[in-house]
Protein backbone atom coordinates (compact mmCIF):
# COMPACT_ATOMS: atom_id res chain seq x y z
CA UNK A 1 0.00 0.00 0.00
CA UNK A 2 1.09 3.57 -0.59
CA UNK A 3 1.33 6.00 2.31
CA UNK A 4 0.28 9.42 1.08
CA UNK A 5 -0.34 12.46 3.31
CA UNK A 6 -3.70 14.18 3.32
CA UNK A 7 -4.57 17.82 3.73
CA UNK A 8 -5.70 18.91 7.16
CA UNK A 9 -9.19 19.85 6.04
CA UNK A 10 -9.22 23.03 8.14
CA UNK A 11 -10.32 26.21 6.39
CA UNK A 12 -7.94 29.10 6.00
CA UNK A 13 -8.44 32.67 7.17
CA UNK A 14 -11.66 33.96 5.61
CA UNK A 15 -12.84 37.50 5.15
CA UNK A 16 -16.05 36.81 3.23
CA UNK A 17 -19.50 36.09 4.54
CA UNK A 18 -20.99 32.63 4.84
CA UNK A 19 -23.65 31.83 2.22
CA UNK A 20 -22.11 34.36 -0.12
CA UNK A 21 -24.53 35.57 -2.82
CA UNK A 22 -23.97 34.41 -6.38
CA UNK A 23 -23.06 37.83 -7.75
CA UNK A 24 -20.14 38.28 -5.34
CA UNK A 25 -16.68 36.91 -5.90
CA UNK A 26 -14.56 34.73 -3.64
CA UNK A 27 -11.91 36.10 -1.39
CA UNK A 28 -8.81 34.02 -0.84
CA UNK A 29 -7.68 32.55 2.45
CA UNK A 30 -4.47 30.92 3.56
CA UNK A 31 -4.33 27.15 3.69
CA UNK A 32 -2.78 25.12 6.50
CA UNK A 33 0.48 23.47 5.50
CA UNK A 34 0.72 19.73 5.99
CA UNK A 35 3.85 17.65 6.61
CA UNK A 36 6.02 16.50 3.75
CA UNK A 37 5.95 12.91 2.65
CA UNK A 38 7.74 10.62 5.07
CA UNK A 39 5.74 7.49 4.38
CA UNK A 40 6.73 4.22 2.83
CA UNK A 41 6.94 3.54 -0.88
CA UNK A 42 4.89 0.80 -2.48
CA UNK A 43 6.14 -2.53 -1.29
CA UNK A 44 6.94 -1.31 2.22
CA UNK A 45 10.39 0.25 1.70
CA UNK A 46 11.36 3.63 3.10
CA UNK A 47 11.30 6.63 0.81
CA UNK A 48 14.74 7.94 -0.03
CA UNK A 49 15.36 11.58 0.66
CA UNK A 50 15.07 13.89 -2.31
CA UNK A 51 18.84 14.40 -2.22
CA UNK A 52 19.47 10.64 -2.23
CA UNK A 53 17.09 10.05 -5.13
CA UNK A 54 18.64 12.92 -7.07
CA UNK A 55 22.13 11.51 -6.43
CA UNK A 56 21.01 8.08 -7.66
CA UNK A 57 19.62 9.60 -10.86
CA UNK A 58 22.79 11.57 -11.54
CA UNK A 59 25.16 8.71 -10.75
CA UNK A 60 23.34 5.71 -12.26
CA UNK A 61 21.19 7.41 -14.93
CA UNK A 62 18.69 4.54 -14.68
CA UNK A 63 15.57 5.73 -16.50
CA UNK A 64 12.62 4.42 -18.44
CA UNK A 65 10.91 6.35 -21.21
CA UNK A 66 7.24 6.54 -22.20
CA UNK A 67 6.16 8.83 -25.04
CA UNK A 68 2.56 9.36 -26.06
CA UNK A 69 3.07 9.38 -29.81
CA UNK A 70 -0.58 10.40 -30.20
CA UNK A 71 0.27 13.77 -28.61
CA UNK A 72 0.76 16.84 -30.74
CA UNK A 73 4.54 16.50 -31.10
CA UNK A 74 5.12 13.01 -29.72
CA UNK A 75 5.17 11.06 -32.97
CA UNK A 76 7.44 13.50 -34.76
CA UNK A 77 9.93 13.93 -31.91
CA UNK A 78 10.12 10.39 -30.53
CA UNK A 79 13.35 9.46 -32.38
CA UNK A 80 14.97 12.73 -31.30
CA UNK A 81 13.89 12.14 -27.67
CA UNK A 82 15.64 8.78 -27.44
CA UNK A 83 18.75 10.13 -29.17
CA UNK A 84 19.05 13.14 -26.86
CA UNK A 85 18.58 11.03 -23.72
CA UNK A 86 21.30 8.63 -24.82
CA UNK A 87 23.59 11.57 -25.55
CA UNK A 88 22.88 12.93 -22.06
CA UNK A 89 24.12 9.63 -20.63
CA UNK A 90 20.84 8.07 -19.55
CA UNK A 91 20.69 4.28 -19.38
CA UNK A 92 17.22 3.63 -20.77
CA UNK A 93 16.01 0.40 -19.23
CA UNK A 94 13.08 0.45 -21.61
CA UNK A 95 11.45 2.75 -24.15
CA UNK A 96 7.71 2.62 -24.78
CA UNK A 97 5.97 4.61 -27.55
CA UNK A 98 2.22 4.64 -26.88
CA UNK A 99 0.69 5.07 -30.32
CA UNK A 100 -2.85 3.71 -29.87
CA UNK A 101 -5.74 4.90 -27.76
CA UNK A 102 -5.72 3.19 -24.38
CA UNK A 103 -2.08 2.09 -24.67
CA UNK A 104 -0.58 4.75 -22.39
CA UNK A 105 -1.59 3.06 -19.11
CA UNK A 106 -0.04 -0.26 -20.08
CA UNK A 107 3.14 1.50 -21.25
CA UNK A 108 3.47 3.37 -17.96
CA UNK A 109 2.92 0.18 -15.97
CA UNK A 110 5.54 -1.68 -18.00
CA UNK A 111 8.04 1.14 -17.55
CA UNK A 112 7.47 1.30 -13.80
CA UNK A 113 7.93 -2.47 -13.51
CA UNK A 114 11.56 -1.90 -14.54
CA UNK A 115 12.07 0.06 -11.28
CA UNK A 116 13.90 3.06 -12.73
CA UNK A 117 14.93 5.93 -10.50
CA UNK A 118 13.48 8.30 -13.12
CA UNK A 119 10.39 7.72 -15.25
CA UNK A 120 10.57 10.09 -18.22
CA UNK A 121 7.22 10.81 -19.85
CA UNK A 122 6.71 12.73 -23.08
CA UNK A 123 3.26 13.99 -23.96
CA UNK A 124 0.61 16.54 -23.14
CA UNK A 125 -1.15 17.33 -19.88
CA UNK A 126 -3.29 14.20 -20.03
CA UNK A 127 -0.24 11.95 -20.34
CA UNK A 128 1.68 13.79 -17.62
CA UNK A 129 -1.33 13.69 -15.30
CA UNK A 130 -1.75 9.95 -15.80
CA UNK A 131 1.92 9.43 -14.94
CA UNK A 132 1.60 11.67 -11.88
CA UNK A 133 -1.38 9.63 -10.63
CA UNK A 134 0.64 6.42 -10.88
CA UNK A 135 3.77 7.90 -9.28
CA UNK A 136 2.00 9.69 -6.41
CA UNK A 137 3.77 8.96 -3.12
CA UNK A 138 6.24 6.51 -4.66
CA UNK A 139 10.04 6.47 -4.49
CA UNK A 140 10.44 7.26 -8.19
CA UNK A 141 10.81 10.66 -9.84
CA UNK A 142 8.88 11.91 -12.86
CA UNK A 143 10.77 13.50 -15.72
CA UNK A 144 8.59 15.64 -17.99
CA UNK A 145 9.05 16.19 -21.71
CA UNK A 146 6.25 18.62 -22.70
CA UNK A 147 5.08 17.45 -26.12
CA UNK A 148 1.40 18.36 -25.92
CA UNK A 149 -0.93 21.21 -26.76
CA UNK A 150 -1.03 23.45 -23.67
CA UNK A 151 1.56 21.82 -21.36
CA UNK A 152 0.09 23.49 -18.29
CA UNK A 153 1.86 21.42 -15.63
CA UNK A 154 5.24 21.79 -17.34
CA UNK A 155 4.70 25.57 -17.42
CA UNK A 156 3.79 25.52 -13.72
CA UNK A 157 7.05 23.74 -12.90
CA UNK A 158 9.17 25.99 -15.13
CA UNK A 159 10.18 23.15 -17.44
CA UNK A 160 11.42 24.32 -20.86
CA UNK A 161 8.89 23.66 -23.60
CA UNK A 162 11.51 22.82 -26.20
CA UNK A 163 13.02 19.34 -26.36
CA UNK A 164 16.63 20.43 -25.98
CA UNK A 165 15.92 22.50 -22.87
CA UNK A 166 13.73 19.82 -21.27
CA UNK A 167 16.28 17.01 -21.78
CA UNK A 168 19.14 19.21 -20.56
CA UNK A 169 17.13 19.91 -17.39
CA UNK A 170 16.61 16.18 -16.80
CA UNK A 171 20.37 15.70 -16.94
CA UNK A 172 21.32 18.67 -14.73
CA UNK A 173 18.23 19.29 -12.60
CA UNK A 174 17.19 18.30 -9.09
CA UNK A 175 14.40 16.25 -7.51
CA UNK A 176 11.63 18.31 -5.90
CA UNK A 177 8.43 17.18 -4.24
CA UNK A 178 5.35 19.10 -5.31
CA UNK A 179 1.68 19.01 -4.44
CA UNK A 180 -1.05 17.10 -6.22
CA UNK A 181 -4.77 17.58 -5.91
CA UNK A 182 -7.23 14.78 -5.28
CA UNK A 183 -10.80 14.61 -6.59
CA UNK A 184 -12.37 11.78 -4.66
CA UNK A 185 -9.81 8.99 -5.07
CA UNK A 186 -8.25 10.42 -8.24
CA UNK A 187 -5.03 12.42 -8.10
CA UNK A 188 -4.68 15.38 -10.45
CA UNK A 189 -1.69 17.48 -11.36
CA UNK A 190 -3.22 20.66 -12.68
CA UNK A 191 -6.98 21.27 -12.71
CA UNK A 192 -10.43 19.99 -11.86
CA UNK A 193 -13.37 21.81 -13.40
CA UNK A 194 -17.11 21.60 -13.80
CA UNK A 195 -19.21 23.15 -16.54
CA UNK A 196 -18.40 23.93 -20.14
CA UNK A 197 -14.88 22.49 -20.01
CA UNK A 198 -16.23 19.01 -19.26
CA UNK A 199 -18.14 19.15 -22.53
CA UNK A 200 -15.01 20.36 -24.33
CA UNK A 201 -12.90 17.58 -22.75
CA UNK A 202 -14.99 14.86 -24.37
CA UNK A 203 -15.80 16.61 -27.64
CA UNK A 204 -12.67 18.43 -28.86
CA UNK A 205 -11.51 16.49 -31.95
CA UNK A 206 -8.02 15.01 -31.71
CA UNK A 207 -7.20 16.14 -35.24
CA UNK A 208 -8.31 19.69 -34.40
CA UNK A 209 -5.80 19.76 -31.54
CA UNK A 210 -3.09 18.64 -33.96
CA UNK A 211 -4.11 21.36 -36.43
CA UNK A 212 -4.82 24.34 -34.15
CA UNK A 213 -2.91 23.55 -30.96
CA UNK A 214 -4.17 25.52 -27.94
CA UNK A 215 -6.76 27.29 -30.10
CA UNK A 216 -8.70 24.01 -30.51
CA UNK A 217 -10.11 24.34 -26.99
CA UNK A 218 -11.67 27.84 -27.25
CA UNK A 219 -12.94 27.04 -30.76
CA UNK A 220 -14.74 23.94 -29.43
CA UNK A 221 -16.02 25.87 -26.39
CA UNK A 222 -17.42 28.71 -28.48
CA UNK A 223 -19.24 26.22 -30.70
CA UNK A 224 -20.87 24.61 -27.63
CA UNK A 225 -21.60 27.79 -25.65
CA UNK A 226 -24.94 28.77 -27.27
CA UNK A 227 -26.47 25.50 -26.02
CA UNK A 228 -24.75 25.38 -22.64
CA UNK A 229 -26.74 26.18 -19.50
CA UNK A 230 -25.31 27.73 -16.31
CA UNK A 231 -25.34 25.80 -13.05
CA UNK A 232 -25.58 26.59 -9.34
CA UNK A 233 -22.58 25.61 -7.19
CA UNK A 234 -22.13 25.39 -3.44
CA UNK A 235 -18.63 25.11 -2.03
CA UNK A 236 -18.26 23.97 1.57
CA UNK A 237 -15.04 24.49 3.54
CA UNK A 238 -15.42 23.33 7.13
CA UNK A 239 -18.59 25.01 8.37
CA UNK A 240 -18.48 27.79 5.77
CA UNK A 241 -20.50 27.83 2.54
CA UNK A 242 -20.03 29.78 -0.67
CA UNK A 243 -22.56 29.86 -3.51
CA UNK A 244 -22.42 31.04 -7.10
CA UNK A 245 -23.92 30.62 -10.55
CA UNK A 246 -21.65 30.17 -13.54
CA UNK A 247 -20.92 28.26 -16.74
CA UNK A 248 -17.44 27.28 -15.57
CA UNK A 249 -15.83 26.57 -12.17
CA UNK A 250 -12.14 25.65 -11.85
CA UNK A 251 -10.12 24.21 -8.97
CA UNK A 252 -6.41 24.44 -9.71
CA UNK A 253 -3.35 22.86 -8.18
CA UNK A 254 -1.02 24.37 -10.76
CA UNK A 255 -0.65 27.95 -11.90
CA UNK A 256 -1.58 27.65 -15.61
CA UNK A 257 -4.86 27.01 -17.43
CA UNK A 258 -5.20 26.79 -21.22
CA UNK A 259 -1.52 27.67 -21.49
CA UNK A 260 -1.99 31.00 -19.69
CA UNK A 261 -1.14 32.00 -16.09
CA UNK A 262 -3.99 31.83 -13.55
CA UNK A 263 -2.12 34.18 -11.24
CA UNK A 264 1.42 35.39 -10.95
CA UNK A 265 2.01 33.82 -7.53
CA UNK A 266 0.23 30.43 -7.50
CA UNK A 267 2.34 27.29 -7.72
CA UNK A 268 2.18 23.51 -7.39
CA UNK A 269 4.18 23.73 -4.16
CA UNK A 270 2.19 26.21 -2.05
CA UNK A 271 -0.13 23.77 -0.18
CA UNK A 272 -3.18 25.41 -1.74
CA UNK A 273 -5.92 24.66 -4.22
CA UNK A 274 -7.17 27.74 -6.03
CA UNK A 275 -10.93 27.91 -6.69
CA UNK A 276 -12.29 30.41 -9.20
CA UNK A 277 -15.12 30.81 -11.66
CA UNK A 278 -15.02 32.17 -15.18
CA UNK A 279 -17.87 34.67 -15.35
CA UNK A 280 -21.37 34.48 -13.95
CA UNK A 281 -24.55 32.93 -15.36
CA UNK A 282 -24.45 34.93 -18.61
CA UNK A 283 -22.72 33.49 -21.67
CA UNK A 284 -21.13 36.83 -22.48
CA UNK A 285 -19.63 37.01 -18.99
CA UNK A 286 -17.89 33.67 -19.56
CA UNK A 287 -16.34 34.91 -22.80
CA UNK A 288 -15.16 38.19 -21.27
CA UNK A 289 -13.82 36.47 -18.13
CA UNK A 290 -11.91 33.99 -20.29
CA UNK A 291 -10.37 36.85 -22.27
CA UNK A 292 -9.43 38.68 -19.06
CA UNK A 293 -7.82 35.48 -17.77
CA UNK A 294 -5.77 35.15 -20.95
CA UNK A 295 -4.61 38.77 -20.92
CA UNK A 296 -4.26 39.60 -17.22
CA UNK A 297 -3.55 36.25 -15.54
CA UNK A 298 0.13 36.87 -14.83
CA UNK A 299 -0.68 40.22 -13.16
CA UNK A 300 -3.20 38.83 -10.68
CA UNK A 301 -2.51 37.39 -7.23
CA UNK A 302 -4.26 34.64 -5.30
CA UNK A 303 -5.30 37.18 -2.63
CA UNK A 304 -7.72 38.90 -5.02
CA UNK A 305 -11.47 38.54 -4.37
CA UNK A 306 -11.88 36.38 -7.48
CA UNK A 307 -10.09 33.46 -5.82
CA UNK A 308 -10.67 31.12 -2.91
CA UNK A 309 -7.48 29.42 -1.66
CA UNK A 310 -8.03 26.30 0.46
CA UNK A 311 -6.74 22.76 0.99
CA UNK A 312 -10.00 20.82 1.36
CA UNK A 313 -13.52 21.44 0.05
CA UNK A 314 -16.80 19.82 -0.92
CA UNK A 315 -18.35 20.78 -4.25
CA UNK A 316 -22.10 20.38 -4.86
CA UNK A 317 -23.76 21.51 -8.09
CA UNK A 318 -27.34 21.79 -9.24
CA UNK A 319 -27.72 19.88 -11.47
CA UNK A 320 -25.07 17.23 -10.70
CA UNK A 321 -22.26 17.53 -13.23
CA UNK A 322 -19.33 15.47 -14.56
CA UNK A 323 -15.88 16.53 -13.39
CA UNK A 324 -13.15 17.28 -15.89
CA UNK A 325 -9.98 16.07 -14.14
CA UNK A 326 -6.91 17.15 -16.12
CA UNK A 327 -8.78 16.81 -19.40
CA UNK A 328 -10.66 13.58 -18.72
CA UNK A 329 -14.07 12.92 -17.16
CA UNK A 330 -13.32 11.20 -13.86
CA UNK A 331 -16.23 11.45 -11.47
CA UNK A 332 -19.24 13.65 -10.84
CA UNK A 333 -20.49 16.14 -8.28
CA UNK A 334 -20.98 16.10 -5.38
CA UNK A 335 -17.28 15.51 -4.75
CA UNK A 336 -14.67 16.14 -2.10
CA UNK A 337 -11.54 17.79 -3.49
CA UNK A 338 -8.42 17.89 -1.35
CA UNK A 339 -4.73 18.65 -1.47
CA UNK A 340 -2.07 15.94 -1.31
CA UNK A 341 0.98 17.95 -0.20
CA UNK A 342 4.40 17.03 -1.57
CA UNK A 343 2.87 13.93 -3.17
CA UNK A 344 4.90 13.85 -6.40
CA UNK A 345 8.64 13.74 -6.92
CA UNK A 346 9.64 15.41 -10.15
CA UNK A 347 12.79 16.63 -11.89
CA UNK A 348 12.96 20.43 -12.05
CA UNK A 349 15.56 23.10 -12.67
CA UNK A 350 18.17 23.62 -9.91
CA UNK A 351 16.67 27.01 -9.07
CA UNK A 352 13.10 25.77 -8.57
CA UNK A 353 11.80 26.95 -5.14
CA UNK A 354 11.12 23.60 -3.49
CA UNK A 355 9.46 23.69 -0.05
Amino acid sequence: MRACPAATGRPGHWRTAVNQPADRAFEAGAGDPSPAIVGAAEGGGRMRSKAALCAAIRQRRRAALVVNTRSRRGRRLYPAVTARLHTAGFDLLGSFPASREGELGASLAAAMDLQPDLLIVGGGDGSISEAARRLACLDMALGILPLGTTNNFARTLGIPLNLAGATDMLAAGKVADVDLGRAGDTFFANLVSAGLSAHVAVSVPHQLKRLLGRAAYPVTALAALPRHRPFHARITVGDQHYTLDTHQLNIANGSFHAGRPITGDASADDRLLLVYRLGGPGRGALVSATLRHAVLGARRTLTEPAFLAVSDLWLHTDPPLPLDVDGEIRGHTPARITLAPNALRVMVAPGFPDT
